[in-house]
């Protein structure tokens, strides 16, 4: 696959998982210093990663919130599950249960710093059960 193959099928990933909302507001926030870094991430991250057929989307969310919480990356954490409640097809349940599984395996401070993120988004959503 050339490189605006891999642009093209990373975009149309990036749109799908992210929501067109988030892409456009990257693609007009890009200037001298980040359009570079955006092209990288468009063409490797979503064109040459989330496009390969071995895992599903769904796999992939779930990979790409858990690692999140691992690295205690908070902006992308909050992005990807947002994403995953909006676009996703996600229910509140799923993220919880995603957490849960990070606490074993990432320790309880790191879940329970994204417990309380999620159930942010959870509420800021309308998603909130009571």
């Amino acid at each position: 696959m050339d490189d605006q193959k891999r642009r093209d099928a990373g975009m149309n990933v990036r749109r799908k998982v992210l929501g067109n909302a988030w892409v456009d507001k990257s693609i007009a926030n890009r200037n001298a210093f980040n359009t570079d870094f955006q092209d990288l991430i468009t063409r490797y991250a979503w064109g040459e990663i989330w496009t390969r057929p071995h895992f599903d989307e769904r796999t992939r969310r779930v990979l790409v919130i858990g690692t999140m919480v691992a690295l205690g990356q908070w902006d992308e954490f909050r992005l990807h599950v947002r994403a995953a409640l909006a676009e996703g097809g996600f229910t509140p349940d799923d993220i919880k249960e995603i957490l849960l599984q990070q606490a074993i395996y990432c320790g309880v401070p790191a879940a329970n710093h994204a417990v309380k993120e999620a159930s942010a988004i959870v509420q800021e959503l309308g998603l909130l059960k009571t």
